[in-house]
């Protein structure tokens, strides 16, 4: 049955995927405001297919371009966090080279990052405050890296300079926010994951992604709870490794809250995108644990 589930959802995912690609190819070309939407809702669809059920605590600033500073611990992070708002992502360069993962990745304008060249990191500043000056939202996984979901490693501060940028780039920062998104994935059908079972999600380390996707899809239904920082203006922070030092901050509460599960209010539990829903319910009680991202 666990095959039949893991093939009936590969199934789904490639019936909706690839009639999808061609008409967001177009859209990115043309420039138009669409590019941002459909990603948005192709990924709830693909939420639904997988058997995701996402909580978000919190909301997404409406009025501004947004900066998300998040926590990474599998490749179900780019749906998940695809899920709660229209955005792209930062990711290495290498994820530009992997066969169709490529093709999606371009396909939601993410920004590339060749992290073994320092001269690159200018270049990828200059994107991504390009990028919040023309309304995107932009999701940073500041930690360079993927864990098991237990922990969540130290930042790294270079890509920040979105907040205060290089004299070199000649450019002030946007007028944009940042927000911290805590991403923990707390069920698998409905029962608890705890330190030693979460890594089942994680996709760290030299793992194969095929293999680990094949075995994940098996597993079942899964809750994930996002928790959305408040705004805070980019122009408050003194430089990038002040962003940096408070996101890692806020981040890591964020993680450890869901984990220990300390409430942080009334979460939207959602279907539909967090904006458009309005019913509040009780945040989801799990069991003590530790944390960790890719």
């Amino acid at each position: 049955m666990s095959r039949l589930r893991a093939g009936s959802v590969l199934a789904g995912f490639t019936l909706l995927t690839v009639p999808l690609m061609p008409v967001q190819a177009l859209l990115v070309r043309s420039g138009s405001g669409y590019a941002r939407r459909l990603p948005h809702w192709y990924h709830r669809q693909v939420c639904r297919i997988l058997g995701i059920r996402l909580h978000v605590e919190g909301a997404v600033a409406r009025d501004k371009p947004v900066l998300f500073v998040a926590n990474h611990t599998s490749w179900l992070d780019i749906p998940v966090l695809s899920a709660v708002a229209p955005l792209s992502f930062v990711a290495k360069k290498e994820v530009g080279t992997w066969p169709f993962v490529s093709s999606l990745a371009r396909l939601q304008r993410t920004v590339f990052v060749d992290r073994e060249r320092r001269a690159s990191v200018g270049d990828t500043a200059s994107e991504i405050l390009e990028r919040l000056a023309a309304g995107d939202n932009v999701v940073l996984f500041a930690e360079g890296t993927s864990s098991d979901g237990n922990r969540v490693l130290p930042f790294k501060t270079s890509l920040f300079a979105a907040a205060k940028p290089p004299e070199r780039l000649g450019a002030k920062p946007p007028d944009a926010v940042v927000q911290t998104l805590s991403l923990v994935y707390t069920r698998l059908n409905g029962i608890p994951l705890g330190r030693h079972e979460r890594p089942l999600v994680g996709w760290y380390g030299d793992m194969e992604m095929t293999g680990h996707a094949w075995k994940l899809l098996q597993s079942g239904t899964l809750d994930a709870t996002v928790r959305l920082g408040p705004p805070v203006p980019l122009s408050e922070f003194a430089d990038r490794k002040d962003l940096a030092r408070k996101s890692e901050e806020e981040v890591r509460r964020g993680v450890v809250g869901i984990l220990r599960a300390r409430e942080a209010g009334a979460p939207i539990e959602v279907s539909d995108p967090p904006d458009e829903a309005r019913r509040a319910t009780r945040p989801t009680r799990d069991p003590a644990s530790q944390q960790k991202w890719t």
